[in-house]
């Protein structure tokens, strides 16, 4: 399923920090997978990078960049740019699918005009929101209401009624401009980790407070991370169709997670959004699920290393 590990010593350039709200996630990201990357035998230079700091990118020997870097700059395809542009290998997506996965509306867009599911959704402005805003039809109460660009469940809340919705647009809109409001769907949670483009187990999330928010996510322990899935294998099935897709359509590159919720009553799933930089901390899915199809942390930091420097001479979309 997955490639033989390559044992030849690498210089890796990685590339942790940066300057979005999930900073912290990075760093920690960072230092798993240096020392990941170290225990499988490469040599690591980690360094922080902003937009007008990219010294980092001139350090060398460097036989290739691995960014750890979430959330404005770094995955959202500017950083991309600037590795293609100055012909460095690295690991992940190329500046259009960086560009497009970090964009939620857009990619929501994109799935539905290549027809994989995604629940109903729209785009509130600032200065188009007023007082007496409703969600459109299709969406309705509770609903879902996110920034367009950030993750980690940044600014994420699902509100019950008119009242909550709208304080929360008003709290978040001057900050972010604008914000998704989707159709809230009551089931099970599941994630779909991609590597090279194949699915690892997948993964049913069940965090103890109702809501997998930032510190479900990162801080908390009692959360719940499952691989007997108690759906029938025709609905699993469509879950990976549906990443998989998600995948493609967006042209996503070496790794990427897709999250996806499936209706309690009717069993559909619907793609949430992709991550084409998944968290790798000891609290994120990728690895468990790499784990758990038998592939140890430094294999999976490896194996992606030897995915860039396979890739080196195509550029990335």
């Amino acid at each position: 399923m997955f490639m033989k590990q390559q044992h030849q010593t690498l210089d890796i350039t990685l590339l942790a920090g940066g300057i979005s709200a999930e900073r912290e996630v990075s760093l920690a990201t960072g230092r798993q997978i240096a020392e990941a990357l170290r225990a499988a035998g490469h040599r690591v230079f980690q360094a922080d990078i902003t937009p007008t700091s990219l010294a980092a990118l001139d350090h060398r020997p460097c036989d290739l960049i691995f960014p750890a870097l979430h959330g404005a700059f770094g995955e959202d395809g500017q950083l991309q740019e600037i590795l293609e542009q100055r012909g460095l290998s690295y690991v992940g997506s190329g500046p259009q699918a960086s560009r497009l996965a970090m964009d939620k509306a857009a990619t929501k867009s994109c799935l539905l005009e290549n027809n994989v599911p995604t629940a109903n959704w729209q785009v509130v402005y600032e200065h188009k929101f007023k007082d007496s805003w409703v969600p459109a039809t299709g969406i309705g109460y509770p609903c879902v209401i996110k920034p367009i660009s950030e993750g980690s469940s940044v600014g994420c809340r699902i509100c019950r009624d008119a009242s909550e919705s709208r304080r929360h647009l008003q709290e978040t809109l001057p900050r972010y401009g604008a914000m998704l409001v989707e159709r809230f769907i009551e089931g099970p949670e599941l994630t779909v980790g991609i590597i090279d483009g194949k699915t690892l187990p997948l993964i049913q999330i069940r965090p103890a407070a109702g809501f997998y928010d930032y510190q479900a996510k990162y801080q908390r322990d009692d959360t719940q991370y499952c691989f007997n899935i108690d759906l029938p294998e025709s609905v699993l099935a469509e879950v990976t169709a549906a990443a998989l897709a998600a995948y493609a359509v967006v042209g996503a590159r070496h790794l990427a997670r897709v999250d996806l919720m499936v209706d309690g009553q009717t069993l559909e799933p619907s793609v949430l959004e992709i991550n084409t930089m998944p968290g790798f901390t000891t609290h994120s899915l990728v690895p468990k699920a790499a784990a758990e199809a038998g592939l140890t942390f430094p294999a999976l930091c490896d194996q992606l290393a030897q995915m860039a420097l396979r890739d080196a001479a195509v550029p990335a979309s």
